[in-house]
């Protein structure tokens, strides 16, 4: 998906604010409906009952009336089309959309290709009942049937057309590199290299601290704490955008670069979901807090270091020439001898085999690992050394 950076008139973000109340009062509405289905009563009502429905209401309320009726039917569309995929296991269950959070609405037909190019840098897009917006061209505006417009929590707007890019075409050096996802060091690469995805400097991060800590002081509902929660929401958009500046150079170099490319097959939400409490042994019925104190430092470590994202624009660019490996073991595996043992990982980033004596980086010993196919299997016969005739054990091939 294209997405460029929107430019709209102070009267031209309250319109479009407004699409996006209607769009979500829409949608709300309809899974409302949908949510009230039970076994003893009929079918809710479906898109054309609903798109009638709508008519019916805008007849009767001016405030919605005034709004775009293509956005709030698109509305309706997204939202039959995200029950289906519900049923179909493919998507997640819909959810509700809350103001701040889910600011957006969608354009699609005849009225997706109105744009018109200014100059060399400016394209303007006409949005129904807005007007012709300018957005900026930082590339070239691909050939889509439609497009959506949102605000994030920094106020920016964006553009986005719905097309695929076509897949970066193999090198055809029969190359294959493992990729070690990490918290210390984001990507190890079998070759060696250790990369490490950007965030927020230690000035910022202080800055940060004092912008969280102000808000705490605030009154709810006060302007001040609205100008402290833009200003901690930017701090945020600057993080995730330095992430994902890194997730597509990183996944457009490794495409670029090795003709197969594996990683772990990591099961990212599972991993970081809050714990359970752990009960105090002294103290009946309370629980331990520093467990869950650190288990949310790592989940931290593991969201910001992108490995869901690199992963993922990996197999739209490299299509076809992604192999997910099963992680067990491949940090505790010699990349020399195959040896295998708990106390080869001398530390987080030190490893030293224990048979052969073999000494690396722990993360790029185990990227070896991976881009091997290695996988050693937990019920193994002799737990110090891995078969040579084991055949290597690789998830389904994306």
């Amino acid at each position: 998906m294209s997405r460029f950076r929107l430019y709209p008139t102070a009267e031209q973000r309250v319109s479009l604010l407004q699409h996006c109340e209607h769009a979500r009062y829409v949608w709300n509405l309809a899974l409302e409906q949908w949510s009230m289905w039970t076994r003893d009563k009929g079918p809710t009502p479906g898109y054309v009952e609903q798109a009638r429905q709508l008519t019916e209401v805008r007849a009767v309320f001016g405030w919605l009336r005034a709004g775009s009726q293509t956005v709030q039917q698109q509305a309706l569309r997204d939202f039959n089309q995200a029950v289906r995929h519900y049923y179909a296991r493919t998507y997640r269950r819909p959810t509700w959309r809350k103001v701040g959070l889910h600011e957006g609405f969608r354009i699609v037909g005849s009225q997706a290709s109105r744009i018109v190019k200014l100059s060399r840098k400016w394209a303007a897009v006409n949005v129904p009942k807005v007007g012709w917006v300018r957005f900026r061209l930082s590339r070239a505006v691909p050939k889509a049937k439609s497009y959506r417009i949102t605000q994030d929590r920094a106020g920016r707007w964006h553009l986005a057309f719905a097309a695929i890019p076509s897949p970066i075409p193999a090198p055809g050096t029969g190359e294959v590199v493992g990729v070690d996802r990490g918290v210390t060091v984001s990507a190890a690469l079998s070759t060696g290299e250790r990369l490490a995805c950007p965030g927020l400097s230690e000035a910022e991060q202080v800055r940060l601290k004092q912008l969280q800590r102000r808000l705490d002081r605030s009154r709810r509902g006060s302007k001040r704490r609205q100008r402290v929660t833009t200003k901690i929401a930017k701090m945020h958009a600057r993080a995730s955008d330095r992430r994902k500046d890194w997730v597509e150079k990183t996944s457009t170099d490794l495409a670029r670069r090795f003709d197969v490319i594996r990683v772990e097959d990591l099961r990212i939400t599972q991993m970081t979901r809050r714990p359970k409490p752990k009960p105090d042994p002294e103290r009946p019925g309370s629980y331990l807090p520093n467990r869950r104190r650190a288990k949310r430092v790592l989940n931290r470590g593991i969201l910001s270091s992108g490995w869901g994202g690199l992963v993922r624009r990996l197999e739209h660019k490299a299509l076809g020439r992604v192999e997910r490996v099963s992680p067990a073991y491949t940090s505790q595996t010699c990349s020399v001898c195959g040896h295998c043992a708990a106390e080869n990982r001398e530390s987080q980033a030190v490893f030293r085999c224990t048979a052969c004596g073999h000494r690396a980086n722990a993360d790029v010993n185990a990227a070896i690992n991976i881009a091997a196919g290695r996988a050693v299997s937990a019920r193994r016969e002799t737990p110090g050394r891995v078969s040579p005739k084991r055949e290597p054990q690789l998830a389904t091939s994306t």
